[in-house]
Formats: structure tokens, sequence, C-alpha cells
């Protein structure tokens, strides 16, 4: 049984992969701040979930709070830690980038210390499809320039990916950056377009949509993105070649550091997004079209050949089938 540190483990896809990991036998340590960007209630019946297995232990802690970090560090001793938490949203981070350079950037130099002093034989973290800014290659490969981010969110991910480069590099600490494409599903976050959309359709208020509906989204559902999770975080220590096939830069040839995108490979627009939607709830969408959004982006595509090759790694969830779910899910916990 490894012992794993989850940071972000009440959020959406924290509490998924606690629950992944705690079904085939792993001791899990789970750390939260249980901030209220959305409804902290919503975090806490996440966590209810965790309650039956007898190998899930909770922190309350800010990952910016290093000595309490270190602590548990010190008294657990993972062998392995998941990067979770973060302050995320494109557009909050317009109205609140002191946030993002806090937990983002702070929050992630206290989980690569203690990772460091602390031996840790893995460090997977979240990074995001949103580094890739506005470029127009589609589909976005980890192989394309991302030096120019157009959000302080996409900023702070970017440079979570160069500190754990650095750390790679002088520490040999082994590190894995995920970048993920636009998550949904079950128990997902209420700032996001489904659950935005489908409360509104529901109560029968407009929804907006933004770019005019010329959006185009590499929506992946939440199983397929924890099990992409799950095996990079099994990747064992390997020679540094094996670390860095996919990686352009020959400065990575000495760090056991790599990035991979994780999505599902087959973008949707926007539109046919909202359809399999109103299909699913049985209820046309009352629609208030607006400009695209500064710090948004038009398109994303995620180009998973890596993340295939390596780790066997399939999406297999179709856009009807996982709105579907989520609807059922959101009716279910809301009583609507």
């Amino acid at each position: 049984m490894n012992k794993i540190i989850i940071t972000g483990s009440a959020g959406f896809i924290g509490s998924a992969l606690c629950i992944k990991l705690l079904e085939r036998g792993e001791s899990i340590i789970g750390i939260d701040n249980h901030n209220d960007y959305y409804d902290p209630e919503l975090k806490s019946a996440r966590l209810k979930r965790h309650q039956k297995y007898s190998s899930y232990q909770h922190y309350k802690l800010d990952i910016c709070d290093q000595s309490g970090l270190e602590e548990i560090f010190r008294v657990h001793k993972p062998k392995k830690v998941v990067n979770l938490a973060a302050q995320a949203g494109v557009r909050y981070s317009m109205e609140n980038p002191l946030a993002y350079i806090n937990t983002n950037i702070l929050g992630f130099a206290n989980i690569l210390e203690n990772c460091r002093h602390y031996n840790i034989e893995h460090l997977v973290y979240a990074s995001t499809s949103s580094v890739y800014g506005a470029n127009t290659k589609m589909p976005f490969s980890e192989h394309d320039s991302v030096n120019h981010p157009l959000s302080v969110y996409a900023a702070s991910k970017k440079s979570n990916e160069l500190m754990a480069h650095t750390y790679s590099y002088l520490y040999k600490l082994p590190t894995t950056g995920l970048r993920f494409f636009t998550v949904y599903g079950p128990w997902g976050r209420p700032d996001m377009a489904l659950f935005k959309f489908t409360k509104k359709i529901i109560e029968g208020e407009p929804i907006d949509v933004f770019n005019h509906g010329k959006h185009t989204r590499d929506f992946t559902y939440i199983d397929d993105i924890v099990d992409g999770v799950i095996k990079a975080l099994d990747k064992q220590s390997l020679s540094n070649i094996e670390w860095n096939s996919n990686q352009p830069d020959p400065a990575t040839s000495s760090a056991p550091w790599n990035i991979y995108n994780i999505g599902n490979n087959k973008p949707v627009q926007l539109m046919d997004y909202i359809d399999a939607l109103e299909k699913t709830l049985g209820k046309k969408a009352n629609i208030k079209f607006l400009s695209l959004q500064p710090g948004d982006v038009p398109d994303t595509y995620a180009d998973i050949s890596n993340l295939k090759e390596k780790f066997n790694y399939k999406p297999s969830t179709s856009v009807i089938n996982g709105v579907s779910n989520f609807v059922k899910w959101y009716r279910d916990f809301y009583k609507t």
C-alpha cells in the first residue's frame, strides 16, 4: 500500500481521484483549504464519499502554509504526491490575480520543497490547456510554444511547469505535469459552463454564450481524466532518456521531467455541446450571445499521442453520455 498525498482533495478532480485510488487499496492523505471560490457545501458533500474508507485521512490546510504542510509530510512520509490544489478559473484571474500568485505559485513552491526534502518518488501536478494561449495550430502539442499566456491563471500554470523542471534538474525530483482540457462530469465545479447552463436552463433563465457560440472545446469526462492521472502517477523512476522522449528541448535530457496533454482528442462545437444538454434536459435554452471575453481562447484541441504511446491512454466517454451523466447527478443532488 502506497501513501499518497493528494492536494485539492475536496475538489472536482481531486475527490474523484481519491475515490479511485482508495478503491484499489491505496492510503490517501487529502489536503484542501475549503475556500469559498464556490459553494463549500459541495466540497463537503464530495468529502462525505471518502468517509467509508479507513485509509483516507483529511487535513483542512492551505498549501501556502509551509510549516503546516511540512508537518504532514514529516508525519506521513508519503511516496508520491498529486498536486491539484490551485486557484482555478480564467475569468476570475482577471478580478483577483493575487489569489493565483499566492496559491498557484507560492503554494506550488511549498509542494516542491517538501517533495525535495522528503525524497518523493514522483510528483504529478495539474497544468492546463490555457497555457497554449491564442495558438492557432491544431491540435495543441506539447512541442508547441507556450510563452504567451493570455491570463494570470495560465501564466501561473506555465510557471509551475518551469519550477518543476528546475527541481527535476537540480534535485532529480521526478515530476509530471498534466495539461487538463475542459474537464466535466458529475460533482463538477459550479463556475464551469455545463454547471451554469444546466442550472439556468432548468430555472428558465438565459445563458450567456461568449464569442457568439463560435467556440470549440476538447471536453474531457472526469472518469477519463482520472484514468490518465493514475496511469501517469503509476509511472516508476525511469532513465532520463525515457522520461524526456516526448520533449523538444535538449535541456530536459538530464531532468526526470515530463509534460503531457490530457484531453479527449475530439473537439466539440460549443453549440453542439449545448444541443446535447438541451436534449438531455428536454428543454431549450434561452441563449444570450456575447463577444469573446478577454483572456479566453476560441478553440482547444489536445494532441494526446504522447500519453497514448506512454500509457495506453484511451478516453472513451462521448459528450452525449457524459452530459447525460452530469444531468442525472445534478437532478439527484439538487433535487430538481
